[in-house]
């Protein structure tokens, strides 16, 4: 499946949000978005939700079981999630969130056996422990303080 064209440029933006230890204030900004839009968004929240529980997992140093350009690949679907500019503005009504989905549903068709993989992690995981991985602290800042080792 070829990579929805506007997609494509949010990667380099995506390892530099990585590099600059800024993953929690995009997860924040992903949470915030996807409580605004309740119901327009879907099966596609359930994706966010996993796509956050994968990033969250991986931040704290739980989950490594995933490869750099797929970890990125996320980033950049969850930043173009974000974006309000993107190829169809999401302030225009009925239009503005196809692209997003068109672009969360790419990473999560490009990504099927990475997700897979994280999905079967997760079950085998007691859920006391994700319930400490995949919380969402009541700011960024204090998520910054969790990052697990590289």
């Amino acid at each position: 499946m070829k990579a929805p064209w506007n997609f494509i440029r949010y990667l380099p933006m995506a390892k530099r949000l990585m590099a600059a230890g800024r993953l929690p204030a995009l997860l924040f900004a992903v949470a915030t978005k996807a409580g605004k839009e309740g119901n327009r968004l879907g099966k596609l929240k359930d994706d966010l939700k996993l796509l956050q529980a994968l990033c969250l997992a991986y931040w704290r140093g739980e989950y490594r079981e995933i490869s750099g350009k797929a970890i990125l690949s996320i980033v950049a679907g969850l930043m173009y999630f974000l974006s309000p500019l993107d190829a169809i503005p999401d302030w225009i009504p009925g239009l503005g969130m196809f692209d997003d989905i068109a672009v969360l549903a790419f990473v999560m068709k490009n990504l099927e056996a990475e997700l897979s993989a994280f999905r079967a992690w997760r079950e085998r995981q007691k859920p006391e422990k994700l319930a400490v991985v995949e919380r969402l602290p009541a700011t960024p800042v204090l998520l910054e303080r969790e990052k697990g080792t590289d």
